[in-house]
């Protein structure tokens, strides 16, 4: 499996927090390496919605005590009814027990106060009604609270990666780059959202609810507090064995995404070579690594719940028990009872969402850390304030001592002089990491130069304002990039404000107007997430039909016609010609035979220019050009010269 396609799927693979019935409180728990500095920093990203935050603070604390105190008003109306049913049977039985001694004088038998209770119910209804009014409006509002905010926070890393210089996404995966920009931010704005609330909630509830309890009576409130040593215990028991298989879960499941992914942008190859079930084997072992770890973990996190109502039982069993014994000392009313063991049940449920909700921010800090490692990493030289604008290019560039290094240590580009003529041809070529495409890269100004100086029109191209400087290429790669869209939109993609015409021109002057016609829908034929509705050779023409209509002036091409069949290589060929024509062109060649009419050829080997000159002198040298050019026909073998 690729190294990119492990760790892409390893991304991928990585959940919401973790995983079971208690998310991330009983699955692996992802830690900040700087918690408080990175907290600090995401907290100023809501800096500007404080006032919201405030509203929405407010609002948790009113829904949460009208939702409190409803169980103690509840306990009132039980209480009324209770009494009221104790005195009318005490009535009928003394009554009774006077018919029975003959007496006629008989009690007055009480009437139950059902409009009393009756305005009890009518302020519950009213009390919860409001509680959810509340509540509404405060998960409204810390929606607007989270959005803006990732909002924010998405625009800022959209602007850093647009500023960032190419040695950064070349030493990344883009698994790892798009978890942070998706993944990591997404689960930002899930637990804004969710979270921040339910934090608030809950830690006003447990408050809330300890004073309700303490108004009741403070022995059943400290009956009720030494159970909390007991839920403590279990979820620390709990969340130690089933933190390794959550995290082997995880693993495993990043292992099969990566191997499906693999597996089916591959199947062809896969099929080609007979090793379908050697793909299926591996598919199964990683599958059954994947549900053992998962059936143990969820498991594991899923007894968690039954033994929380064991305790939670256990209790309830004594607050029944002592709430009983005092209700027949007369210390305590019946509805009282009944009110403590509902703030009983309320008690214990906002402790282990407050410990699951602490976990998840742990995790959620970790996520914005990555966010904000991207956010400071070292961003292209910005242009100088007298940056110039060439205002009709000419395309005539000067390499002048030029020294590279990707490592301080390892200078790859040693004092590389070029002096190249407007409309001339310039073939680059050479082994495996001689440097030819880093020499393209340091003209774009991708990477910046260790010495020397590289000027275009006699101007050096640090003096260039870099979107003027990256107007003036136009680039024909090996790796085609089409979008999905229309064939008309990725050839348009050249030039802004292009019309349908001088789109069709393009695509005529790229030998590419002829197959796009034969296409059902020509021109409007949408081409697919990898474009694999069309040949290799038809992209091709695509990309050189948009670089056409760029009608850049400096042309850098890698020639891309090893994977195509004879007749497509020939329109490509007819096609980068019309392309070259009146242009500086730099031609990163792969079969010498295409550049034997380039104007110089630079020879480059373990980054310096060995050789330089036109395809007929540098073959009368017999030197390494010759021998590379004879190689292709003679299958010279040049083991020793390349290494």
């Amino acid at each position: 499996m690729s190294e990119n396609n492990k760790n892409s799927g390893n991304e991928r693979g990585m959940g919401r927090h973790g995983g079971g019935p208690m998310g991330s409180f009983a699955g692996p728990v992802v830690k900040a390496k700087n918690f408080k500095a990175s907290l600090k920093r995401l907290l100023s990203y809501l800096k500007p919605q404080r006032l919201n935050f405030i509203l929405v603070f407010i609002f948790a604390i009113i829904s949460t005590i009208f939702s409190i105190v409803g169980p103690k008003i509840s306990g009132k109306a039980i209480t009324k009814l209770v009494e009221g049913l104790i005195a009318k049977y005490t009535a009928i039985a003394k009554n009774a027990a006077l018919i029975k001694a003959g007496r006629k004088t008989q009690i007055p038998i009480p009437v139950i106060d059902f409009a009393y209770i009756e305005r009890i119910i009518l302020i519950l209804i009213g009390l919860y009604l409001l509680s959810t009014i509340f509540a509404f409006f405060q998960q409204y509002i810390m929606a607007g609270v989270a959005q803006k905010t990732v909002y924010n926070l998405r625009r800022d890393v959209q602007d850093k990666l647009s500023v960032l210089p190419l040695k950064f996404f070349d030493a990344r995966t883009h698994g790892e780059i798009l978890s942070r920009v998706t993944n990591d931010i997404d689960n930002i704005a899930t637990t804004l959202q969710q979270s921040l609330t339910q934090l608030i909630t809950s830690i006003v509830t447990i408050i809330g609810v300890i004073i309700m309890m303490l108004t009741i009576s403070p022995l059943l409130t400290i009956v009720v507090i030494l159970t909390l040593p007991l839920y403590v215990v279990v979820t620390a028991f709990v969340a130690k064995r089933s933190q390794k298989y959550f995290a082997s879960q995880q693993k495993e499941i990043g292992m099969l995404n990566g191997h499906v992914e693999e597996m089916y942008t591959g199947h062809k190859i896969v099929k080609s070579f007979g090793h379908e079930e050697e793909s299926i084997e591996e598919f199964k072992k990683i599958n059954d690594r994947l549900y053992n770890a998962g059936w143990k973990a969820q498991f594991i996190s899923g007894i968690i719940m039954p033994m929380m109502r064991f305790v939670s039982n256990i209790g309830y069993v004594i607050v029944c028990v002592v709430g009983g014994y005092l209700a027949t000392k007369g210390k305590i009313n019946i509805g009282d009872i009944q009110a403590f063991i509902q703030y009983s049940n309320q008690f214990t449920q906002p402790i282990v969402q407050t410990a699951n909700i602490a976990n998840i921010i742990q995790s959620t800090v970790a996520s914005a850390e990555r966010v904000f490692e991207l956010l400071d990493e070292t961003e292209e030289i910005p242009d100088s304030i007298d940056a110039q604008v060439i205002e009709s290019p000419k395309g005539e560039v000067e390499f002048k001592n030029v020294y590279f290094s990707y490592k301080e240590q390892e200078p790859l580009i040693k004092n590389m002089n070029i002096d190249v003529k407007q409309g001339h041809t310039i073939a680059i070529v050479g082994p495996t990491g001689a440097g030819k495409t880093t020499l393209v890269n340091l003209l774009m100004r991708f990477y910046e130069i260790d010495g020397g100086s590289i000027k275009i029109d006699g101007v050096d191209i640090r003096n260039i304002k870099r979107m003027e400087l990256h107007n003036m290429f136009g680039m024909v790669l090996q790796d085609t990039w089409l979008f999905n869209g229309t064939i008309m939109k990725n050839i348009a993609y050249g030039k802004e404000g292009a019309t349908e015409e001088e789109v069709i021109q393009a695509a005529k002057a790229a030998h590419a107007h002829h197959f796009i016609k034969t296409l059902p829908d020509g021109y409007n034929t949408i081409l697919n997430e990898e474009a694999s509705n069309i040949s290799q050779g038809q992209k091709q023409l695509l990309t050189i039909a948009r670089a056409i209509l760029a009608s850049p002036t400096i042309m850098i091409l890698d020639e891309a016609t090893s994977s195509v069949d004879s007749r497509t290589e020939v329109y490509i060929q007819k096609a980068m010609t019309a392309l070259m024509e009146n242009r500086t062109s730099f031609v990163i060649a792969h079969r010498l035979s295409t550049i034997r009419d380039a104007e110089l050829i630079l020879v480059m080997n373990k980054g310096s220019i060995i050789e330089m000159g036109n395809h007929n002198e540098l073959l009368a040298r017999k030197g390494f050009y010759a021998d590379l050019y004879n190689s292709q026909f003679a299958g010279a073998n040049l083991d020793s010269e390349i290494v």
